[in-house]
């Protein structure tokens, strides 16, 4: 399974801008999907997750400006994010879980940076 994220960029406070993440796999043979972050310095964290039957939730840091969604026939998951502050600065990471009876399998796109300016 390969995960694929782009969307990455530059954009100033305020500012919006949409990440991507391109499975190989069907999207909907997982039991989530996720996006997290990385500042710099800073432990990973989990943004956003969307579930198989469509729950989404969201960090508190979040909340109220990033939305997910993902496109089934495409393959495609999305991190809509709006209302940017410097603080969002951070690589963005998707995931996928497929949940097991003795383990889940997880997979990691690579990281898109997203860097605001203030």
């Amino acid at each position: 399974v390969q995960l694929q994220a782009s969307g990455g960029g530059l954009v100033q406070a305020g500012g919006s801008l949409t990440l991507t993440c391109a499975s190989s796999r069907r999207i909907l043979t997982f039991n989530s999907m996720n996006w997290y972050r990385q500042a710099p310095g800073k432990q990973r964290e989990l943004v956003a997750t969307l579930t198989l039957d469509a729950v989404t939730t969201y960090s508190d840091s979040v909340k109220g400006r990033f939305t997910i969604s993902r496109d089934n026939f495409e393959n495609t998951l999305y991190l809509h994010m709006y209302s940017l502050k410097p603080e969002d600065t951070a690589v963005y990471y998707c995931n996928a879980v497929v949940t097991g009876y003795i383990s889940d399998q997880t997979y990691w796109g690579q990281g898109t940076l997203v860097t605001v300016s203030s």
